[in-house]
């Protein structure tokens, strides 16, 4: 089977069910495991690297608002790569190429490709996907083996918090301008961490939230997962959040208990690192409940007087 995957979770959905040998082409933001970044890209954005937080949002809500997509596709590499499966997804209208774009590709193919729309919402959502991209490759009990070790991580995790007495009220951020709470699974992944999640709920879409309901929400943790940002690219950010008025004020700034994860590779691709995502959370709200895997980054901590990261 020939597969082109539209979306980096569903590129790591593959290769974690053992069809990395049948990918014959990814997105542009396909980045892992590592050996997908030698596969065609198929996909394209419109965002220039050198734009801000605030321009990219402005951007991205005039591509909502007008109906575009943000992503384009190259339909002649995807009719030369003959693919026999197409992953896309039709969760975020931002997030991948139009319907559009992957209709015009399939009526240009010689053969009908198979198409699967990955939509999910919650952590259930995201362990029936690697079922049902696994049962459209033909290799179910592959699927099955990948599900059981990640629900096997995931109960050990909520095991071990079902001891924890103090649950910290916990926002997670996943943009800074403007302030854009995290919804679909993370508040999901917070309450199994052993925290309560504030403001984004479970299953509903991340939401833009106006600065003084978080000041009022007072968290005694903020998570910072930036959408498509890794560490380095969220530091960049932080000057803008640290200039909100009454940021020194908040419980978790004195107390030195904001974060900042890697919010392209965690949290925001619904796919197997999602477990990763749920054991650095876990570890980092309660590292003496919740061991650390050695093989994971740990949160880098932003210090509350001179405003920059430690790790």
């Amino acid at each position: 089977m020939r597969i082109v995957s539209l979306l980096p979770s569903a590129t790591e959905i593959i290769c974690a069910i053992g069809l990395r040998d049948q990918l014959v082409g990814v997105s542009h933001e396909c980045d892992y495991p590592a050996s997908v970044s030698e596969l065609p890209k198929v996909t394209r954005t419109i965002i220039p690297d050198d734009v801000s937080s605030g321009q990219i949002d402005a951007l991205v809500r005039e591509q909502v608002r007008t109906q575009q997509a943000l992503y384009r596709l190259d339909v002649p590499l995807v009719r030369s790569l003959e693919p026999d499966l197409i992953v896309t997804q039709a969760l975020c209208n931002v997030c991948a190429v139009s319907k559009h774009d992957v209709d015009q590709a399939l009526c240009s193919l010689a053969n009908r490709a198979q198409v699967i729309n990955l939509e999910p919402t919650c952590l259930g959502d995201v362990f029936d996907c690697i079922g049902r991209v696994a049962a459209a490759a033909g290799c179910e009990s592959d699927g099955a083996t990948c599900v059981d070790r990640l629900k096997t991580r995931v109960q050990a995790v909520a095991d071990r918090s079902q001891n924890i007495r103090r649950q910290p009220a916990v926002m997670l951020l996943e943009w800074i301008d403007p302030p854009f709470s995290a919804g679909h699974w993370n508040p999901e992944l917070v309450a199994l961490a052993g925290g309560r999640p504030v403001i984004g709920a479970a299953g509903e879409r991340s939401q833009s939230v106006d600065w003084d309901r978080v000041v009022q929400a007072d968290p005694d943790v903020i998570f910072i997962a930036c959408c498509g940002f890794d560490v380095r690219r969220t530091l960049d950010d932080l000057p803008r959040l640290q200039s909100y008025p009454h940021w020194r004020t908040l419980r978790c700034v004195r107390a030195g208990r904001v974060y900042v994860v890697d919010g392209s590779a965690y949290f925001n691709r619904p796919g197997p690192r999602l477990v990763d995502s749920l054991e650095i959370l876990s570890h980092t709200l309660h590292p003496e409940v919740h061991p650390r895997d050695g093989g994971l980054p740990e949160a880098s901590r932003v210090l509350p007087i001179a405003g920059r990261a430690d790790g």
